[in-house]
């Protein structure tokens, strides 16, 4: 399953990273979301999911 991260959605809350940082971080230069792991598996999907879930501008998705 890949990690689709609209950073032309993305509001830079940062709630991804928080919840999964081995997969998202946020830029430095303008925080917007950075996938640092598009495939995650194992344990770290229920993790993803919950991200795409809690983001407020609904700026993840999962596609596969």
């Amino acid at each position: 399953m890949k990690t689709v991260a609209d950073t032309d959605k993305c509001v830079g809350a940062g709630q991804c990273a928080r919840i999964a940082p081995e997969v998202f971080d946020q830029s430095e230069e303008n925080g917007l979301v950075v996938v640092l792991d598009a495939e995650p598996g194992g344990t770290l999907l229920s993790a993803v999911h919950e991200a795409v879930d809690l983001c407020p501008a609904q700026a993840l998705s999962l596609d596969g």
